[in-house]
């Protein structure tokens, strides 16, 4: 059978849903979902958001230049889903979703208490692309 022709388009589906906390502190801290993310370099250890501009979480991160990834689990479905059709500018998603913000080892950024992987990062790089803008990020700390 011969293969038909798309326009193109970003065809690499599924990707894995992380929510992304960010904040400098308890009054800006925010949750935004994230599935347009992964790993860039090994050494050193570099991992990349995707976040269109006009999000809440956007604008903190552009300030603060790092966030934590915060792996999910399916015991986190209902809040992951939550924390990515709602906006921090209306919410706060930590209170609303009864998640616990906990103090980060190197960043200010708060991890997710609940997450069972929490992934600190400091941005190196941001590349305007169009309808997102990637946040390229060293990960300096990892909790497990």
């Amino acid at each position: 059978m011969p293969k038909i022709q798309w326009k193109p388009g970003t065809m690499i589906y599924p990707l894995p849903a992380v929510m992304v906390s960010c904040g400098s502190d308890i009054e800006e801290y925010n949750i935004i979902t994230i599935s347009w993310t992964g790993t860039i370099c090994t050494n050193p250890p570099m991992c990349y958001i995707s976040i269109r501009p006009d999000r809440y979480s956007h604008g903190i991160i552009m300030k603060n230049k790092e966030f934590v990834i915060n792996l999910t689990t399916k015991k986190l479905a209902y809040e992951t889903d939550w924390c990515g059709v709602n906006s921090g500018r209306e919410h706060n998603k930590f209170q609303e979703m009864k998640l616990t913000p906990s103090k980060a080892q190197i960043v200010k950024a708060p991890i997710i208490n609940e997450s069972p992987v929490n992934i600190e990062c400091i941005v190196k790089d941001i590349l305007a692309l169009g309808s997102h803008d990637m946040f390229i990020a060293e990960v300096v700390n990892v909790m497990v």
